[in-house]
C-alpha cells in the first residue's frame, strides 16, 4: 500500500474557518471522485496550534492507493486533473508539496474519532544514510514511541526508495503520527521516564528536533 501524504498551509488572507470547511467539503468531494484512490485522511491542526504563532502546517492530507502503479495511473484521469486545478482555490501552493510512503504501524489500538493526534515531520541526521535513518527510527527507536504514556496508536510513514532516486530529497525524511485518548492524556506525558528516554534518543539519528502539529482527523473514505 501506498500512502501519498500532501502538506498542505491555507491561501495568503483566506480565513481558517473558511479554508478548514473548503477543503472538508468542497475539495474533499473533487478527491472522493478519483479513481484508486482507497483511504482518505484529513488531518486538522487543532485551534490551540495558532495561540502563540503560525504553525508550519494548517494540516496534512493523506490519500492511500494498493500500490505505485495505481497511483500513477489516477495521474492521467479528469477527476485528478480537476482536483489538482481546485488546490489553487483554498492552497498556497508556494509551500505545497507532498512525499510518497509506506507505513509501519508501531503500536495499534482502537482510538476515538476526537483523539487528538500529533504528526511529526523528521530530517535525519547530516551523513546519516537513508537505510541507516529508516532502520534507527523503526527499532529501537519505534519501540519508545510505543512505550510513552497514554499513546494509543503509533504510525510511521517512511519515503519510498525512489524518493532519494536521481538526486532528489523529499523535503522530509519521515512523517510520525501518535493518537491519545485526549489533549490532557497527550500534554501529561512530557515528565515521564519514557518521553525522557525518547527524547534522548533523537539526536542519535534526527538533524533537530522534530517540527509538529496537533490535529482532529477528518476519515472522509
Amino acid at each position: 500500500m501506498i500512502k501519498a501524504i500532501y502538506f498542505i498551509k491555507r491561501k495568503p488572507g483566506m480565513a481558517l474557518d473558511a479554508f478548514r470547511e473548503y477543503w472538508l467539503k468542497d475539495h474533499a468531494a473533487l478527491v472522493l471522485k478519483v479513481p484508486g484512490v482507497v483511504k482518505y485522511v484529513q488531518s486538522h491542526t487543532m485551534d490551540s496550534g495558532y495561540r502563540k504563532h503560525e504553525p508550519v502546517y494548517d494540516g496534512i492530507a493523506a490519500l492511500w492507493y494498493e500500490n505505485l502503479e495505481a497511483m500513477k495511473a489516477t495521474g492521467a484521469a479528469s477527476e485528478s486533473r480537476a482536483t489538482l486545478a481546485d488546490d489553487t482555490n483554498f492552497l498556497d501552493m508556494s509551500k505545497f508539496a507532498f512525499i510518497l510512503t509506506r507505513e509501519r504501524v508501531q503500536k495499534e489500538n482502537p482510538i476515538e474519532p476526537s483523539a487528538p493526534k500529533l504528526v511529526a515531520f523528521l530530517k535525519r541526521k547530516a551523513g546519516m544514510s537513508v537505510e541507516d535513518f529508516q532502520a534507527r527510527w523503526n527499532s529501537p527507536h519505534g519501540k519508545l514511541g510505543s512505550a510513552v504514556p497514554g499513546v494509543r496508536r503509533y504510525v510511521q510513514s517512511h519515503p519510498i526508495p525512489s524518493s532519494y532516486m536521481a538526486g532528489r530529497t523529499p523535503i522530509w525524511d519521515g512523517v510520525a503520527e501518535s493518537w491519545f485518548d485526549s489533549d490532557e492524556a497527550m500534554r501529561s506525558n512530557g515528565g515521564t521516564p519514557e518521553y525522557k528516554t525518547l527524547r534522548a534518543d533523537e539526536p542519535h539519528f534526527l538533524a533537530e528536533d522534530p517540527k509538529f502539529i496537533i490535529t482532529t482527523e477528518h476519515v472522509i473514505l
